[in-house]
């Protein structure tokens, strides 16, 4: 534990951050996983569900929660898997 008084505060901030990232970070798995499962099944929002998963990404990447290399590789394999499920 820290004993110098901007130490402690850093403590308290960066934990206030982590948090908001972990539920900011979580938030987008789930809405990413929601779109990968509607391409794949060929729901009737599945180009809905992409289109508000790729806003979310490019919301993480503005935040500085995504890589934005990491955000195009995301945002690629939904497409990827759009596209497959309206080939088929």
């Amino acid at each position: 534990m820290p004993n110098i008084k901007s130490a402690k505060k850093r403590v308290k901030v960066i934990a206030a951050k982590t948090l908001t990232n972990r539920s900011a970070s979580t938030e987008l798995k789930t809405v990413i996983k929601k779109a990968a499962l509607a391409a794949e099944n060929g729901d009737a929002d599945k180009a809905e569900a992409v289109k508000f998963a790729v806003k979310k990404i490019d919301q993480a990447v503005a935040k500085g929660i995504l890589h934005k290399n990491n955000a195009a590789r995301k945002k690629s394999a939904l497409a990827s898997k759009l596209n497959a499920a309206a080939g088929a």
